[in-house]
């Protein structure tokens, strides 16, 4: 099937705007193999360095120079479920180098925080800047020039993106991303937040809500609901640096083994010193961060994504905005109902048919780019297909041609919903987004009175107390990257649900982050411009009537244009954080960008130095009218 031409012509936007930064990245790609494998311009003290603690074997290898090194960069710990079945994949990855004639060493952790732990706690506040720690933290790890390629064991959050836009920094490198796979499912997601928003009601006692957490959260691998751990394992398929089919597949199965085996060897041919090279800042063109972008809709993914995947493309000298993924979201249907967007987990969703059906069909529909060359020797055909064992031997095999689960997911033909997940908002007080796939249709549309609030925990006091209106919008500010590094607020989710249970009306409006769990109540979440950097949202007031209209991309303060001109930012209420390292980054808070140009508190692409690709002005290129965005509304009085 042709290219729909729609997907081309957003495609062909994104190259003809990237061209400059684009060159300037590949030029310095191609300029790091100009001379070879690196390891073989390392001085003998160098190299010495390099292989003093290796076994015999290995380094008589490292010694020659003249077979692949693998460099393993691993955002292992133990406290993190997805991150800890990474603790043996060295070893499994060094034993398969070796049978091969080759080696592996790691060349370095990344830290790994996990969301869940700290939602709604301070931690949270470092949470989106550990993601450029994580990259600054790979450059590190690659700096040695000891390798010939690289493999990435990261799953979660903030982590893989943070592999990716340190991976991009070597580009000249192939690299191939390996996850862990998900944990077996638990009591159904839908049943934990019913007791969470009992609890919320004060209708449950903290041991039930700890029973039905712990029953969901049970062992190893990753959260089974479709937040962005899982949501960034599809990405990575759909750009083809995963091996095909491996983001579903249970930890400490005999599959998921040979998957890891499969990525270590795909990762030396495909090495310098390989017969199949494939360097990484080639891979992740324009057409792969589309791919990425079409999956994120079709599938109905993070919004988390809409932040990090534009630092991921800017690391590659591509720029991204939240227009073309907009323009992406109204032109991929909606093919995946996974929690929380349905009730399915991705345990069912692979069952189902899992991303080998829904990449099928979007290929043969013409809504993703089919023809990339991928870390797979069958490109992206081959993500079309499912990983099996046969006789203990990996092959693969022709995934599903009808959906296993029509509740979980469909094809093109019939679809969910006609559009993607993910939706732009616009407006008098900026741009924001929203998670449209996880609201009901009856609760995508609000007009009702402002609640203000610069803290979310003060929302839960003044429902405590009895004197939140019946109908209302909370207003979350001065949660954006320069104010408090954009926390997410997912610990508001139970009381807003529970009183949207209660047959009230409600919405979110906030320059913070949501998390990959958004969902049920309407959401218009990373508004842009921020409370700190004098956006709108600093002017709202108590009782101001907001509308939010999800499906006609709208959210609007229903204000009179001169009373709103004439408002003063109110100042930040919010008390001070308890530190807990958040002193360490001052700098971050003081230097990060804007949430649409990818919140970046470290340079980012070729041209990064001087602020034309991270500060790119995105509104200027696509003819928005920044002004008139923040103007008032007018025509309409309170």
């Amino acid at each position: 099937m042709s290219l729909h031409p729609k997907l081309h012509a957003i495609t062909e936007r994104i190259v003809q705007r990237s061209v400059a930064s684009r060159a300037a990245y590949l030029a310095g790609v191609d300029a790091a193999l100009r001379d070879g494998p690196f390891r073989s311009r390392l001085s003998c003290g160098n190299l010495a360095h390099g292989f003093a603690a290796c076994g015999p074997t290995d380094k008589s290898r490292l010694r020659g120079g003249v077979t692949p090194n693998l460099g393993i960069i691993t955002a292992y710990n133990d406290m993190l479920s997805a991150h800890q079945p990474f603790e043996h994949y060295p070893e499994i990855l060094r034993e398969t180098a070796r049978e091969l004639g080759a080696t592996a060493q790691v060349a370095g952790g990344v830290p790994a925080m996990c969301d869940g732990v700290t939602q709604g706690r301070g931690g949270m506040e470092l949470s989106l800047f550990s993601r450029d720690v994580i990259a600054q933290s790979t450059a590190i790890g690659l700096s040695h020039d000891m390798f010939d390629a690289s493999v990435y064991l990261g799953v979660c959050d903030k982590i893989v993106p943070g592999l990716l836009i340190g991976a991009l920094a070597f580009g000249h490198l192939p690299a191939i991303f390996l996850p862990a796979g998900p944990m077996t499912p638990g009591i159904p997601n839908k049943q934990k937040a019913e007791v969470r928003e009992r609890y919320a009601a004060g209708q449950a006692t903290r041991e039930e809500l700890l029973e039905a957490e712990a029953a969901s959260y049970h062992g190893a691998g990753t959260c089974t609901f479709y937040g962005t751990a899982n949501s960034n394992q599809t990405l990575l398929e759909a750009m083809g640096v995963q091996m095909p089919g491996a983001s579903f597949v249970n930890p400490d199965t005999p599959l998921r083994d040979a998957l890891t085996r499969h990525a270590a060897v795909r990762a030396l041919e495909i090495s310098a010193l390989g017969d199949d090279f494939r360097p990484l800042g080639r891979l992740i063109d324009e057409r792969a961060i589309v791919n990425a972008v079409v999956t994120l809709m079709a599938t109905g993914g993070s919004t988390n994504h809409t932040i990090h995947w534009i630092a991921v493309a800017r690391a590659a000298g591509i720029v991204l905005t939240w227009d073309d993924m907009d323009q992406l979201s109204q032109l991929i249907p909606l093919l995946a109902r996974v929690y929380p967007n349905g009730e399915a987990d991705v345990n069912r969703f692979a069952a189902a048919g899992g991303t080998a059906f829904v990449f099928r069909e979007l290929m043969e529909a013409g809504l993703m780019h089919a023809d990339l060359q991928t870390v797979a020797e069958g490109g992206m055909h081959q993500y079309g297909q499912e990983p099996a064992l046969r006789d203990g031997k990996l092959t693969y095999i022709d995934g599903v041609r009808e959906s296993a689960d029509p509740d979980v997911v469909r094809g093109v033909a019939n679809p969910f919903e006609s559009q993607g997940g993910l939706r732009l908002l616009r407006g008098n007080l900026g741009r924001s987004l929203i998670k449209l796939s996880a609201v009901k249709p009856e609760f995508r549309t609000i007009e009702a009175p402002a609640v203000v609030v610069d803290a979310p925990q003060v929302l839960n006091k003044l429902h405590a107390a009895g004197v939140l209106p019946h109908d209302f919008v909370a207003v979350v500010r001065y949660q954006g990257p320069r104010s408090n590094g954009m926390p997410e607020l997912h610990s508001l989710a139970p009381l807003l649900g529970l009183l949207q249970n209660q047959g009230r009306r409600v919405a979110l409006v906030t320059d913070g982050r949501l998390s990959g769990a958004s969902g049920k109540f309407p959401a218009a979440i990373h508004m842009t411009p921020e409370a700190s950097r004098g956006g709108p949202l600093a002017r709202v007031r108590e009782g101001d009537i907001i509308r939010l209209d999800g499906e006609a991309g709208t959210l609007e303060l229903l204000v009179d244009a001169a009373e709103f001109a004439a408002r003063e930012p109110a100042p930040n209420t919010a008390p001070a954080a308890h530190d807990l390292g958040r002193n360490l980054f001052a700098m971050s808070r003081r230097l990060v960008g804007p949430a649409d140009q990818g919140a970046m508190s470290i340079s980012c692409g070729p041209a990064a130095d001087d602020g034309s690709i991270w500060n790119y002005d995105a509104e200027y290129e696509l003819g928005h009218d920044a002004a008139a965005a923040e103007a008032p509304h007018e025509g309409k009085d309170a």
